[in-house]
């Protein structure tokens, strides 16, 4: 069965704010390679529409080869869409999803292939609540943002998580990979 992984950028308070976080060299490589090794990814709207900024430097290379490698990566993988809102996706690798978010997941977990990525805040949310995330890698930036969306918030179960391994990077920022145990208990 294929691992349903959900890897995030975050600052130190816990926030994801593409705007704060400011990815070197090192970490446009490791996110290019994740995607390699991985068949799909799936983004809400709004991640995917900031996304698509690396559309540009397909048509355009920038230069800085991790940079170019990352938009090479992303452009060729394929990328599901969860939206109400959008009627196409501008991308010739990305599709608008027709089923609910359970049912896709379920049924691409099911089919043979490489990992399925998840990349937007709200679907690990969703995916979290529903049981269907084998594996979280968060990728902690040394920056305190002070404010803006916690990846974590109105969760309804308090979750145990096993660390498996730790990367770290020379600019500060550190990638922990965690399992979920599946040990839920309720808020109070």
């Amino acid at each position: 069965m294929r691992k349903v992984i959900a890897a995030i950028n975050m600052t130190l308070d816990g926030f994801c704010d593409h705007s704060v976080i400011i990815p070197d060299e090192e970490i446009h490589q490791h996110y290019a390679e994740l995607l390699d090794k991985a068949d799909v990814v799936l983004y809400g709207r709004i991640t995917y529409q900031l996304m698509q900024f690396w559309q540009t430097l397909i048509k355009n290379p920038s230069g800085e080869k991790s940079m170019d490698d990352f938009a090479m990566a992303i452009d060729k993988i394929q990328k599901i869409v969860f939206s109400h809102k959008l009627k196409n996706t501008e991308w010739d690798s990305a599709k608008l999803s027709n089923q609910p978010i359970e049912e896709m997941v379920i049924e691409l977990k099911q089919q043979p292939g490489r990992d399925i990525l998840v990349g937007s805040r709200s679907l690990i949310i969703q995916l979290m609540e529903l049981n269907l995330i084998d594996e979280f890698q968060l990728c902690v930036h040394p920056v305190v943002a002070g404010s803006g969306l916690p990846l974590f918030e109105n969760m309804k179960d308090r979750t145990i998580f096993k660390l498996i391994k730790t990367k770290t990077f020379s600019g500060g920022a550190v990638t922990l990979y965690y399992e979920p145990t599946n040990k839920k208990t309720t808020n109070r």
